[in-house]
Parts: structure tokens; C-alpha cells; sequence
């Protein structure tokens, strides 16, 4: 099964240099491109569901929000919240109130557990993602998934199953985290990176190692995408009854990860 992982942002300027595709089989690199927009990966990821090989796909934002969010708003499914980022999540941006903080002058409005989903607290501290209500900061995650959200309804309504919302198909988008696959290594630094690429062998040709060593984007997608790859073979997808993954989403944990 081709594997894809995107390594995605929601910068309003500069994200043409930060968004890249990555490409697997059989555990080795076979593509790494920066598409240029995140328009352009919804379209590349339209044009290939009508390629009937089988395909999993990793994005690297939250698909969902916090379940008692959710209920606030009397929305009944995760497809009423993308629809709702999709017409209103640059409103939500733009103000920055409450759940949202991280813009300066904000503060974070309620305690660290509630800005977190169930997915997330099951991480170490040390690892921990970061709320997807944080808009603004060091590490934030929310502007890029209230910009991604729009897309996992496009594409769903492409014929992609969303996991875990949608029971597993030869099409299948997930949620990831490359700190996962890309391990203990510090990703700002081009040289940890290079020893990094070093210990994974033969699986990236030297081109792809050029471009993961000069981009901490390009490195995370690669790598994301050769583990996916690998995870896939050994462990498929399953369904997910539990009630809260089903509503606020799940990161997608390999078996033996």
C-alpha cells in the first residue's frame, strides 16, 4: 500500500516552503515534493482517490475539538464542525475568543486538560500535543487545523474515509504526529537531522536526503511517511467504536509504536 504523509501548515504567508507531500512503499521513499498551497493537496489528494490502488494518507493536524466543544455548538457530528470551520473558522481566527487563545494580548481561558482531547492526554508531557485552541505561539496547532478541517470534509465527500469517524477503507485519511516517526532527535538542527537520516540506511534516495536535511518540514514528512509504510504492513487499520474518539478524533498510533 502507497503511503502518504503530508507535513501540513496554516500560515497565511510562507506555507508554499513549510507544506510537503512524502511518498512510501514497502518502507522506502519513493516522492517528496512541496506541492506549493494546501489547496494544491486537496487537490493532489482528490486527484489520487480516483486511483483505485489503495492508499493511506497521514496529516499532521488535529481533525477534531474537544467533544464538550462540539456539544456546545448542538453540532451532532465531526461533519457539523468541519462545515463550521469551513464558513466560519477565519472568523474564529480573526477574533481569537474564548476557547481560542495564543494571539498576543491573550491568555488561555480554561485550565490545560480541558483544551486537550482525550487522543492527547494520553501522551507523555514531554511529548504532549498541544491544544488545537492555541492560535498562536510556539508549537501552535490550531490555525493549521481549523484551516486543514475544511479539507477532511472536501475529501470525504471525495470518497476518502476518514478514520477514525469513518470505518478504514483502501482510502483512508489519519491524523499524525511525526514526532512519533522521526524519534528522539532535535528537528531544528540540520546536522541531528542529517545523523538522523544516516540511521535510516537505504530506504531515502541521496535527492530526498538533501531536501530532509535542508527543510525540518520536508524531514518530517519523509519520515513519517517511511514509518506509516512500514505500520501499515504490519498492523492494519481497525475500526473505532469508542464514543469520544468517534466525536473528537484519534491520532493514529501504530501497533508497537
Amino acid at each position: 500500500m502507497e503511503c502518504i504523509a503530508v507535513d501540513w501548515s496554516g500560515a497565511v504567508t510562507g506555507a508554499a516552503s513549510r507544506i510537503w507531500m512524502a511518498r512510501a512503499c514497502d518502507g522506502v521513499l519513493t516522492s517528496l515534493v512541496a506541492p506549493g498551497s494546501r489547496d494544491a493537496v486537496r487537490e493532489a489528494l482528490r486527484a489520487r482517490r480516483r486511483d483505485a490502488e489503495p492508499c493511506l494518507v497521514g496529516l499532521d493536524f488535529a481533525f477534531s475539538m474537544p467533544a464538550w466543544f462540539i456539544a456546545s455548538h448542538g453540532w451532532g457530528d465531526v461533519g457539523a464542525l468541519w462545515a463550521a470551520a469551513r464558513d466560519d473558522g477565519e472568523a474564529w481566527l480573526a477574533a481569537c475568543v474564548a476557547p481560542f487563545w495564543g494571539r498576543p494580548g491573550t491568555r488561555r481561558p480554561h485550565d490545560a486538560a480541558r483544551g486537550l482531547r482525550e487522543t492527547e492526554r494520553a501522551w507523555s508531557a514531554s511529548q504532549k500535543p498541544k491544544s488545537v485552541f492555541q492560535i498562536g505561539g510556539a508549537g501552535s496547532v490550531g490555525t493549521g487545523s481549523v484551516r486543514g478541517m475544511p479539507m477532511l470534509l472536501a475529501l470525504r465527500d471525495a470518497g476518502w474515509a476518514v478514520w477514525p469517524f469513518n470505518a478504514p477503507s483502501s482510502h483512508t485519511l489519519v491524523e499524525i504526529y511525526p514526532r512519533m516517526f522521526t524519534g528522539p532527535v532535535v528537528k531544528s538542527n540540520a546536522g541531528a537531522r542529517a545523523e538522523q537520516l544516516a540511521r535510516v540506511g537505504g530506504r531515502i534516495a541521496a535527492e530526498f536526503i538533501d531536501a530532509m536535511v535542508a527543510s525540518e518540514d520536508a524531514f518530517d514528512a519523509g519520515l513519517s511517511a517511511i514509518a506509516m509504510s512500514a505500520a501499515i504492513a504490519r498492523a492494519p487499520l481497525s475500526i473505532v467504536t469508542d464514543p469520544i474518539a468517534r466525536i473528537e478524533g484519534k491520532i493514529w498510533v501504530p501497533a508497537g509504536s
